[in-house]
């Protein structure tokens, strides 16, 4: 399928800059996509969240963040009002990597959105954000 295919090229280049990032830092691409989503999306900092948002397995998440945890990069922080309420908090060991990933992220989005001028650019994310909600609501079952 056209689509699918064409998001595998998009996803594999993104790989490819953030594993730079992962082999100077000895992350799997699971622990290093967790990091940068907790710096990019601080209001999403649970287990479940995660798992919600990214579509991972909860068991990929789990044991991703207990291996950050024992790098010293990420602490789990009990809610004082609610025990089962566990948010997820980057450390300041985990600054250099945030870094290094945020600047693989620029230099992906220069180099996919190269020779788009801003309408397009947005034109692009407003159809893809189409796109998304419509698998959305698919996996939901609330459209048919």
């Amino acid at each position: 399928m056209y689509f699918w295919d064409k998001h595998k090229t998009i996803t594999n280049y993104y790989e490819l800059l953030s594993g730079e990032v992962c082999d100077q830092y000895e992350l799997t691409q699971m622990e290093y996509d967790i990091i940068m989503f907790l710096h990019n999306n601080p209001h999403h900092n649970t287990a479940a969240e995660i798992v919600r948002i990214r579509k991972s397995t909860k068991s990929h998440v789990s044991s991703s963040l207990k291996k950050l945890e024992n790098k010293g990069l990420i602490k789990r922080k009990q809610s004082k009002d609610n025990k089962k309420h566990i948010e997820i908090v980057l450390l300041d060991d985990a600054a250099l990597i945030v870094d290094a990933g945020l600047n693989a992220q620029k230099q992906f989005a220069q180099n996919v959105l190269r020779g788009l001028t801003e309408e397009e650019k947005h034109v692009c994310m407003n159809v893809f954000d189409k796109i998304c909600n419509n698998a959305e609501e698919l996996l939901r079952g609330e459209s048919k």
